[in-house]
C-alpha cells in the first residue's frame, strides 16, 4: 500500500480548545469522513449539523468514573496502533471488530489553565488528562499510517493539504505533526511534573527538574554575528517580563537587546515604589541609575553619570513614559527603552525613531519574586534561588562615626545598584544618582579606581567645578578582602561605605575607614553577580 499518501476515511475529534473545530469537521465531513467523538465535542459538532459517532458507541462500551474513562479501550487504540501494511495486525483488526482511524483531533484538559486561575487542588487533579495524551501518543507512534493534530493553527494546513490530494495526508506532514505531538505532551507532563514538586509538594530542588520552553522568535544571531540563537517562553504558568512585553514599535529584538533589556528590567523593578527613577544599561551592567522629580529629571542624572556609554544603550523607568521623558531620551542614539506603559505623546515622540524599540511590560515583576535561576555550563545546568533581597535588614554600623540620613539613603540606592552590577562591583552614588560605577573586574581595587576615573570624565565632560564622587556614598557587592579599595574610594571623596564585610581584615578596614573620617555599613550579604 502506499504510505506516503494515506487517504482520511476515519477520525476522531475530542478537544477541549474548540477554536475552528467546526470548520474542519464540516471539511472532513465534506469527503465522506467517518466522525468519532466524545462529550462536548461531539455535542458541538452536532449542532453545527454534522453527523457524528459517539466513542461509546464505537467501541461498545460506555464512559464510566464521571468521563475518566471512555477512549482507554483496544478499539480505539488498536484503530490508532495498528500497522496497515503488517498482515498480523490487519489479521487481528478484522478478529476483533477494529475499524482504523485516520486522523486525531486532540488538545488536552487546560491543566496549567487551571493551576493560573487558582484552583484547589481536587480540582488541578481532575484537570489532568489521561486519555488525551494516550490517543495523542498512539497516533504519533503510528504516523506512518495516523495523522495527529494537536494545535488549532494546524487545521487550515491540513485542510488545505487534504484539497490538494484527494483527502489524503502526506508522509512528511505526518512526521512534522507527530514531532509537535510528542513536544505537547512531553510539554504536559513537565507541567505536571513542575506543579507537583514546587506547588503541591514544596521542593525547591526537585530530583527531576523539568525544563520546557517554547520558540518565541528565531533571532538573527546570537551575541556575536557567527552565532546562531533563538529566543524561547516559558510554557505554562508565568510571571512577567521582558518575554511578556509587548513591542510598540522598532526593529526586531537581538540577542544582545533581550539580554540586556532584562537586566534593566530586574534593576528598575528594585524602585518600582519609589520616586521616578531611570536606569541606562550597557553590556548588561548599569551606566547610570537616577531619581528625580519626574522620569525626564531622573533621565538626565542618569545620563550625567556617563554619557559616552550611555550611547547605544537601553534604558528602563519604572514609570508611565511622558512626552517630556520621551524627547530626552531620544536626543541621542538609543536601542531599547522598557517601561510599563507610554501616554500616546510619548509614543508619537517615539516613532519619529523608527529603528528604536519600545517595550511596555505592564506592572513591574516583583523585585522580591522567588523562583530558580538556571545558567548553563558545559554538561550541565547550574541551578539556584533568585537573588531577591533588596534593602538588608540587619545592616549595622561598624565605624565610630554613623552615616548621617542623607548618607545612608545614598549608602542604600547604591547597593541597590551593586546588587545589579556586574561583580567585582563598586557603585559612587550621591543625591539618588550614581556618580560612578566600576563593574567587572577582576579586582575590587580596579573597579574602585575605575568608577572614579570615569567620575573624573564626566565631570570635566558636564564642565562641573566638582566631581560627582566628592561626598558620595560607596557600595561594595563583597567584602572589601584589604584596605586599598576604601581607601581608593576615599581618595575619591567618597564619605561613606555599605559594603557586606566578612573579611578577615574587616578590621584593617574599619581601621582605614575611621583614620579617614568615614562612615561604614556591613550588611551580612553579597551580591556576587557573574
Amino acid at each position: 500500500m502506499n504510505t506516503d499518501h494515506v487517504k482520511i476515511t476515519r477520525a476522531l475529534l475530542s478537544v477541549s480548545d474548540k477554536t475552528g473545530l467546526i470548520e474542519l469537521g464540516q471539511a472532513l465531513a465534506k469527503r465522506g469522513v467517518a466522525l468519532l467523538s466524545t462529550g462536548g465535542t461531539a455535542k458541538a459538532l452536532r449542532d453545527a449539523g454534522l453527523d457524528v459517532t459517539d466513542v461509546s458507541d464505537h467501541t461498545g462500551f460506555p464512559e464510566m468514573m464521571d468521563g475518566r474513562v471512555k477512549t482507554l479501550h483496544p478499539t480505539i487504540h488498536g484503530g490508532l496502533l495498528a500497522l496497515r501494511d503488517d498482515a498480523g495486525h490487519v489479521a487481528s483488526m478484522t478478529e476483533h471488530g477494529i475499524a482504523p482511524i485516520d486522523l486525531v483531533v486532540v488538545n488536552l484538559y487546560p491543566f496549567a489553565a487551571t493551576v493560573a486561575r487558582g484552583a484547589d487542588r481536587p480540582d488541578i487533579i481532575e484537570n489532568i488528562d489521561i486519555g488525551g495524551p494516550s490517543m495523542v501518543r498512539s497516533a504519533a507512534k503510528n504516523h506512518g499510517f495516523v495523522a495527529i493534530i494537536t494545535d488549532p493553527a494546524d487545521y487550515p494546513a491540513i485542510i488545505a493539504e487534504l484539497d490538494a490530494n484527494d483527502g489524503a495526508t502526506r508522509l512528511e506532514t505526518r512526521k512534522r505533526l507527530a514531532a509537535k505531538a510528542f513536544a505537547a505532551t512531553a510539554t504536559y507532563d513537565s507541567m505536571i511534573a513542575s506543579w507537583f514538586a514546587f506547588a503541591d509538594q514544596g521542593q525547591m530542588f526537585p530530583e527531576t527538574l523539568p525544563i520546557i520552553a517554547q520558540r518565541g522568535d528565531v533571532l538573527r544571531y546570537g551575541e556575536n554575528p557567527h552565532q546562531q540563537a533563538a529566543f524561547y517562553l516559558p510554557a505554562g504558568p508565568h510571571g512577567r517580563g521582558i518575554g511578556q512585553a509587548t513591542q510598540v514599535q522598532g526593529k526586531e529584538l537581538s540577542y544582545n537587546n533581550l539580554n540586556d533589556a532584562d537586566g534593566a528590567l530586574d534593576l528598575i523593578a528594585e524602585f518600582a515604589d519609589g520616586p521616578p527613577t531611570v536606569a541606562i544599561i550597557k553590556h548588561a551592567n548599569p551606566c547610570g541609575v537616577a531619581q528625580g522629580a519626574t522620569l525626564a529629571e531622573a533621565y538626565a542624572k542618569a545620563l550625567a553619570c556617563d554619557p559616552v556609554s550611555a550611547f547605544g544603550g537601553i534604558i528602563a523607568v519604572n514609570r508611565p513614559l511622558d512626552e517630556a521623558a520621551a524627547l530626552a531620551m531620544t536626543a541621542i542614539f538609543t536601542e531599547v527603552v522598557v517601561a510599563p506603559s507610554a501616554d500616546d505623546a510619548a509614543k508619537a515622540v517615539f516613532a519619529s525613531k523608527k529603528n528604536l524599540r519600545l517595550l511596555l511590560t505592564g506592572d513591574l515583576p516583583n523585585a522580591g519574586r522567588g523562583g530558580l535561576t538556571v545558567k548553563t555550563i558545559t554538561g550541565g545546568y547550574l541551578v539556584q534561588t533568585r537573588d531577591n533581597t533588596g534593602i538588608p535588614e540587619g545592616r549595622k554600623v561598624v565605624t565610630k562615626r554613623a552615616p548621617t540620613p542623607q548618607e545612608e539613603a545614598d549608602m542604600l540606592f547604591a547597593w541597590l545598584v551593586a546588587k545589579h552590577t556586574k561583580s567585582n562591583a563598586i557603585v559612587y552614588a550621591k543625591g539618588g544618582a550614581t556618580a560612578g560605577i566600576g563593574a567587572g573586574q577582576m579586582s575590587r581595587l580596579d573597579s574602585a579606581r575605575i568608577a572614579a576615573w570615569k567620575a573624573r570624565d564626566a565631570a570635566e565632560t558636564a564642565g562641573w567645578a566638582q566631581v560627582a564622587t566628592i561626598g558620595s556614598a560607596v557600595a561594595s557587592d563583597a567584602f572589601f578582602p584589604f584596605a586599598d579599595g576604601l581607601i581608593a574610594a576615599a581618595d575619591a571623596g567618597a564619605t561613606a561605605i555599605i559594603q557586606p564585610g566578612g573579611s578577615i581584615r574587616d578590621a584593617e578596614v574599619i581601621a582605614a575607614a575611621d583614620e579617614r573620617g568615614l562612615a561604614m555599613i556591613f550588611t551580612g550579604e553579597r551580591h556576587f553577580r557573574h
